[in-house]
Order: structure tokens, then C-alpha cells, then sequence
């Protein structure tokens, strides 16, 4: 079995996938996980998975939003543009 991947790498790739889907597609928490399973294989499990969103989740990277669902979002700038 191939080493498994670190949970900063796996934060990072589901970061990169969320900034890519802002403002055309919400994504669950669980389309970040088969994301991941797909990129990565075998070498990242759901326990991983959970730490990653954990960790953009608590480091305000991303937030959670709800509208008839929890998604996962890039945080939205309060107030008018600069």
C-alpha cells in the first residue's frame, strides 16, 4: 500500500477545488471527500478527509453554508468592493 497523504495536502487540493466550483457550483462536504478518494486513491481515507475540511473550516480558509444543505464555501467579503 502506497504511504497515505498528509492532511494538509488533502486541505489543499479540496481548497484549490472549492475556489475553482465559487460562484458556479456548491459543493457538500461529501463531493470534497470523492474528490479527494478520486485524486489521491487509496492513500486517503475518510477520517483524513474530515480533518481536511476540519482544518479549512477552522483556519477561515472556507465556511460552512446552509441553504437546504450544508456546502462549503470560500468566505464571501462583507461589505462593498474596495
Amino acid at each position: 500500500m502506497a504511504d497515505p497523504v498528509g492532511v494538509l495536502e488533502v486541505a489543499d487540493a479540496m481548497y484549490k477545488l472549492v475556489a475553482e466550483a465559487q460562484g458556479q457550483k456548491k459543493l457538500k462536504p461529501g463531493d470534497l471527500s470523492k474528490a479527494a478518494a478520486e485524486l489521491f486513491g487509496d492513500r486517503c481515507d475518510k477520517k483524513t478527509c474530515k480533518e481536511a475540511i476540519r482544518l479549512l473550516i477552522e483556519s477561515g480558509r472556507c465556511v460552512y453554508t446552509y441553504f437546504g444543505g450544508s456546502f462549503i464555501e470560500i468566505p464571501h467579503k462583507e461589505g462593498a468592493a474596495n
